[in-house]
């Protein structure tokens, strides 16, 4: 069984994901932290985060790997000997500066490829959650959902995850949310929930109703 969680940012996605998988007792994969990941990577290296073939070059030199763990998914630099030690990229990939950068790398058809052959590699079961998930990367899953809510609530919930200002937050959401506009359309066949009025449980629980629901229904 494939689960997928889409959504905008900021809206709540790897929780929820989290939670739903530990209630069906499987894994859940974020694809977002290998697009972190690959950022992080580009930041440190001063690569030009539009130019796909350096990207991919980075990406080739230096590998990365995705461990959906139970406690939370961790990326990990793999260790490539004399060059470098194995190092875990998980908390430097959620800065302000890979918020501000990532979209850049993730609308790289050539990058998206490349973490979506990674994700295509992971053997199922697993709730697997990001932008497009079930769209371009799993569509063939048995159920999907697409998580919503309006630019100032996501706002509220980064700030209180990490420090900053709330207008320049809501205001860089809004500014993702239309550079990821191609990425975050939710599929045809997925379940829309708005998560504006509803705690992480009360999410999750909508989620769980909806896996013995009809697609294309609206949940609140």
């Amino acid at each position: 069984m494939i689960v997928t969680i889409d959504g905008v940012a900021a809206s709540g996605k790897s929780s929820v994901a989290s939670g739903v998988a530990r209630h069906l007792g499987i894994p859940y994969v974020s694809s977002g932290l290998l697009y972190r990941a690959a950022t992080l990577l580009a930041l440190e290296a001063g690569t030009d985060l539009s130019d796909a073939p350096a990207l991919l070059a980075l990406l080739g030199a230096a590998p990365l790997r995705l461990e959906p763990l139970p406690e939370g998914n961790r990326v990990v630099l793999t260790s490539t000997a004399a060059l470098h030690p194995e190092r875990d990229l998980t908390a430097d990939a959620h800065t302000s500066a890979v918020d501000a950068g990532v979209s850049a790398v993730a609308q790289l058809p050539e990058v998206r490829e490349w973490v979506n052959a990674q994700l295509r590699a992971l053997t199922p079961p697993f709730v697997a959650e990001g932008r497009d998930m079930g769209t371009a990367v799993f569509p063939q899953a048995q159920a999907k959902f697409f998580l919503m809510a309006s630019p100032r609530v996501r706002a509220l919930r980064r700030v209180k995850e990490r420090p900053g200002d709330l207008a320049e937050v809501e205001a860089a959401l809004v500014a993702r949310d239309a550079k990821d506009k191609a990425q975050s359309a939710p599929a045809a066949d997925a379940q829309i929930i708005d998560t504006g009025t509803l705690d992480l449980a009360g999410v999750i629980a909508a989620v769980l109703r909806g896996l013995h629901q009809p697609a294309s229904s609206d949940l609140s």
